[in-house]
């Protein structure tokens, strides 16, 4: 009787204990797979960094295991060009590692992601694609050009100022057609004074000019002769010493 009794609780206590290990098994299990890296602790977002788009992938594994992150532009659903690769260890507060990536709006991007060896703990896509906003980074920015656009209203001002500027080239034209017609009366007034010669042969004829010409050309007229009468008699007489 008392080794049947001392089996039995041999048996109870070989069970309880079994029963006690799976349950840790159990526990244990379910603890490493929570702490295992997963593809829903991975997220993705477009952003801007001033007036340049980027693309930031969060990583929130607590187990902190190393990952390769992965971006892609999409094309009707295809990949149209890698973006870049880059490699992550995640934390429960979360990771975040950035792509420089110039995105346009409404554009289509795939994440892949590949964590453990040979991408046996994780080596999906983060779901859905990431679609980047509406808008593009230069768009939000501060420095719009809309507000330089207000300045610019001041160019009607400028063709109206073309208005009056028209009016004083015409004047201005008008003002060489008035010294032409000036110019013109200037010759007509020359002619009109033309007898001025006409007033100095009159200050001439006041001074007597006219009779001390003929004075002049008398006594020259003389002097001529007298000369002249002075040449023969000069020549007659070497004539005269000559024959002797």
């Amino acid at each position: 009787m008392a080794i049947l009794s001392i089996s039995r609780r041999t048996a109870r206590t070989v069970r309880i204990l079994g029963v006690a290990s799976a349950s840790a098994a159990l526990a244990l299990g379910a603890a490493g797979n929570a702490l295992a890296c997963n593809i829903k602790e991975f997220s993705a977002e477009a952003k801007c960094d001033g007036e340049k788009g980027v693309i930031v992938v969060t990583d929130k594994d607590p187990s902190r295991t190393e990952a390769v992150v992965s971006v892609f532009l999409q094309n009707n659903g295809a990949d149209a060009r890698e973006v870049g690769e880059l490699t992550v260890k995640g934390s429960r507060e979360g990771t975040t590692i950035t792509f420089a990536e110039d995105w346009q709006p409404n554009a289509t991007y795939r994440i892949h992601v590949e964590a453990g060896k040979d991408g046996k703990l994780v080596n999906e896509d983060i779901k859905p694609n990431l679609t980047t906003p509406s808008t593009a980074c230069k768009t939000e920015s501060p420095s719009t050009p809309a507000t330089p656009s207000a300045p610019e209203t001041p160019a009607p001002s400028a063709t109206e100022s073309e208005a009056p500027s028209e009016s004083p080239s015409e004047s201005e034209s008008a003002a060489p057609t008035a010294s032409a017609s000036e110019s013109t009366t200037a010759p007509a007034g020359t002619e009109n004074n033309a007898p001025s010669p006409a007033v100095g042969d009159s200050n001439l004829a006041e001074t007597g000019a006219d009779s001390n010409t003929g004075m002049i050309a008398g006594i020259a007229a003389a002097l001529v002769v007298v000369g002249g009468g002075a040449v023969f008699f000069g020549m007659r007489r070497r004539g005269a010493n000559s024959n002797r």
